[in-house]
């Protein structure tokens, strides 16, 4: 048995072993709870996601419609010089929010101006009512595409965590604590075997002794 050439047959390294098992169970318990618990937020956010794709892909799908009936209105030409120069600026911030371990971040826009007109690059004369439509729409939908790309890198993230998380609860569940589980029942089985040996030959000798004490012989 490839045990016996590898652990030391003692009561100390049985003891070690022992509470390194209970160390592993006790961790093991607490990777299952954390990988439960992340797949309860994982599921909640895989629902946002679902939405939050709905959503936009609608908005787009309408300020695409509304660009082409533009498009159609105005000269290429035209179309391109009022989109040219934007009024309007947006800076972003990026921060992290820990979710059981998992640092996932959090997208903050804010634009220069708060004035809403700001969003129309152009005169209102020259240009359809439509691309106004347009704008307006992409602009409303902004604020939704960020917080999908917010929550689409979170279910990233968590997705990677769940799956490192069940790797280790199977290496402890069906390789490490088994392994150390045989190790322990051998040791135990080992420290026996030398026990009843040496109340064997304790019992021998024990018989000697009385034999030359009291002079018998067989």
């Amino acid at each position: 048995m490839a045990t016996s050439s590898t652990t030391n047959m003692t009561r100390m390294e049985l003891t070690r072993l022992k509470h390194r098992l209970k160390t592993a169970r006790r961790g093991h318990k607490l990777l299952k709870d954390k990988r439960d618990e992340l797949m309860k937020q994982f599921l909640t956010i895989v629902r946002l996601n679902k939405e939050l794709r709905i959503n936009v892909e609608e908005a787009l799908m309408k300020a695409h419609a509304s660009f082409t009936v533009a498009s159609a209105l105005m000269s290429p030409n035209m179309l391109e010089q009022a989109l040219l120069y934007p009024k309007q600026s947006v800076s972003l911030n990026v921060q992290y929010q820990n979710i059981m371990s998992v640092n996932v971040p959090v997208f903050e826009f804010k634009t220069r101006s708060e004035d809403p007109g700001e969003i129309f690059p152009y005169g209102f004369a020259m240009t359809s009512g439509e691309l106004d439509t347009a704008v307006d729409a992409l602009s409303r939908v902004f604020q939704d595409m960020l917080k999908l790309a917010e929550v689409e890198k979170t279910t990233q993230l968590l997705a990677e965590e769940i799956e490192k998380t069940r790797r280790r609860v199977s290496a402890l569940e069906y390789v490490m604590i088994p392994n150390m589980m045989e190790k322990i029942r051998y040791i135990s089985m080992k420290l026996e075997e030398n026990e009843r040996g040496n109340i064997t030959r304790l019992m021998k000798v024990k018989d000697m002794i009385l034999k030359e004490a009291h002079g018998y012989q067989d």
